[in-house]
């Protein structure tokens, strides 16, 4: 059963996939209603699912699961990524890529190998006050709050050699 992205709880369970380029609105439009009909016959083991997704700037898409309703299964989780890989054949996208790390500036939403972000650190090109795309929030909340933000509070704190406090 699909809901509105806003009325799924805060403790829904949520996967990030970062595209490497922009969808256009056309193909936005297309991948909405290819995730639709996914997420209408997206079981865990023949029972339904409470699911939403969203499409963030034209390039990422959240998934979300309310697992209070039933928890996602192995296989559930393995359909999902089949569908993500059947998008990025699609639309000739690579959403799976861990090592591709997001960043704005502006309104520009860079994405660049984890070197090269590593390298435009190093060369102060991107400080610690640089909005980054925390992709590995693992709920509703934390992507709510801590999914787009300053890369000082965020994992990518590491590679400025600070610490949270």
């Amino acid at each position: 059963m699909i809901v509105h992205f806003d009325a799924l709880p805060q403790d829904t369970r949520v996967w990030i996939y970062q595209s490497n380029r922009e969808f256009s609105d056309r193909e936005v439009v297309q991948i909405s209603e290819k995730i639709e009909t996914f997420m209408a016959t997206w079981k865990r083991h023949g029972d339904d699912l409470k699911t939403s997704y969203v499409i963030k700037y034209n390039q990422f898409i959240v998934f979300g699961v309310d697992e209070n309703l039933n928890n996602v299964s192995g296989c559930s989780i393995d359909s999902s990524v089949h569908f993500i890989q059947e998008i990025e054949k699609e639309f000739g996208v690579d959403l799976m890529n861990k090592m591709n790390t997001a960043f704005r500036i502006g309104k520009n939403i860079n994405i660049v190998s984890l070197a090269d972000f590593q390298k435009f650190v190093k060369e102060n090109k991107i400080s610690e006050e640089t909005i980054v795309f925390n992709n590995m929030v693992k709920s509703k909340i934390e992507f709510d709050t801590n999914w787009e933000v300053p890369a000082n509070k965020s994992w990518h704190k590491r590679f400025f050699g600070t610490v949270i406090s």
